[in-house]
């Protein structure tokens, strides 16, 4: 069919809790790129109860158990759409069956230096009545120096390890998160709930530092010469035993899988599972990217966008269109992120750059302010949302647009060739060039 005829077909992104269409001409060629169509787990109880049975790399969960006084639990905050109602409940029932009394147990929201997450938020995020009656549920807080204690520093990097001091002092330290591509420690989950999830903020800030993330290796997929990966790595080897749950979860948030086992040993066979569902390589570039920021919970910030910035650039041609949808429904992110962007969009990409590489500790959370000026510098990012005034838009520092459709349109006809490439769940599934 030729360019001009109007028959259109439409692609749905994930945006908030729900999906929005954009229609592509049919002569346009439209590249759908997302994970393979694999089948949920038909029984996933089952599959959560074998997993502790069956651990990988550890006696299993009972056995560990049967050892331990005192439990400590950490869990992903808000942002990740982690199963926790799956697997929380039929986990503590194993431990209070091995004898551990519930106040001895306790849930730790790994929040790293995020907001914390209470009232119908933290409902939610448990997933369980069950569990929220019996258990207590805590909220780390990085910027408390009495919650947080130094076990040491790294040996290469000298980062200092301050750590939360319930997982510290508990028995049994268990972390459970999901694993997906992260677009600076490779991928999510395992180690990375421990630091930055339970660390200090002088620890993130370390190991957020313009140096660190202005490593190429810092990227999505990528554990090679990481040195985000390598300094979790490192102290998870000074905090000593640690044991995790890992999930997979498909486009329609049902369990794909999950393991329990030695934290970085478990972790790292799920990332082996998981590689090839979330890492498409392609054998071209786009002029025109669309995407998402995963939709909910990922999107409800611009904070939390810029990663599906970042995570659909490989595939995009210099001086392309990179066109994002994001909800925003909870506005900007925090005040320090707020400040960070103010600073970038009034110094310029070059000179905010240059400033941050000599500072010894990040601003907190101008490392995503980094990562977007550092991977953004040299494309065209047009961002659609209802969800931010007109002091954010213009906070952003990239093209806002209240129409997405016409935004599209007009990346179409700036393109010297009639395709495209739509990622519907953003920053999960990351597109690779490979010539």
């Amino acid at each position: 069919m030729k360019k001009g005829s109007s028959p259109l077909k439409k692609v749905c992104l994930r945006y908030g809790r729900a999906t929005i269409p954009v229609a592509i001409p049919e002569w346009v060629e439209a590249r759908v790129i997302r994970k393979p169509t694999t089948s949920a787990i038909e029984r996933p109880q089952d599959a959560v109860v074998n997993c502790f049975e069956e651990p990988v790399g550890c006696p299993s969960l009972r056995e560990l158990a049967s050892g331990s006084e005192s439990v400590c639990i950490a869990i992903c905050d808000i942002t990740r759409p982690v199963p926790n109602y799956l697997f929380l409940r039929p986990m503590l029932e194993i431990l209070l069956d091995a004898g551990i009394h519930a106040e001895k147990i306790t849930i730790l929201v790994a929040t790293g230096l995020h907001r914390p997450n209470v009232g119908e938020e933290l409902e939610e995020l448990i997933g369980d009545p069950w569990v929220l009656e019996k258990i207590r549920i805590v909220n780390h807080n990085a910027k408390d120096d009495a919650c947080n204690k130094l076990i040491g520093y790294t040996e290469r990097r000298r980062t200092p390890v301050r750590l939360n001091q319930t997982f510290i002092d508990a028995d049994l330290r268990i972390v459970t998160g999901l694993v997906e591509p992260h677009f600076m420690a490779g991928y999510s989950g395992g180690r990375k709930v421990i630091a930055p999830g339970l660390a200090h903020s002088e620890t993130i800030r370390t190991f957020h530092s313009g140096r660190f993330m202005a490593d190429p290796a810092a990227s999505n997929c990528n554990f090679v010469n990481n040195p985000l990966h390598e300094e979790q790595l490192e102290i998870v080897r000074m905090l000593g035993s640690v044991y995790a749950v890992n999930t997979v979860i498909d486009e329609g948030r049902n369990l794909q899988r999950i393991n329990f086992g030695e934290v970085t040993l478990s972790h790292a066979a799920m990332v082996e599972l998981t590689r090839s569902d979330c890492e498409v390589f392609l054998n071209r570039r786009y002029r025109t990217v669309i995407t998402s920021a995963a939709g909910y919970p990922l999107d409800q910030t611009y904070y939390q966008t810029i990663k599906g910035m970042v995570g659909a650039l490989g595939i995009l041609e210099e001086g392309g269109d990179l066109i994002i949808v994001s909800a925003c429904n909870k506005g900007f992110g925090s005040e320090e992120f707020r400040n960070s962007q103010k600073r970038f969009v009034e110094m310029g990409r070059d000179a905010f750059l240059d400033n941050l590489i000599e500072k010894p500790l990040a601003d907190i959370d101008e490392w995503q302010s980094q990562k977007q000026a550092d991977s953004t510098g040299h494309v065209n990012v047009i961002l659609y949302t209802d969800g931010l005034s007109e002091e954010e838009q213009f906070l952003t520092g990239v093209n806002c647009v209240g129409n997405l459709q016409d935004a599209v349109n007009a990346s179409i006809a700036r393109s010297s060739t009639p395709s495209i490439a739509v990622i519907p769940e953003g920053p999960y599934v990351i597109p690779v060039y490979r010539n």
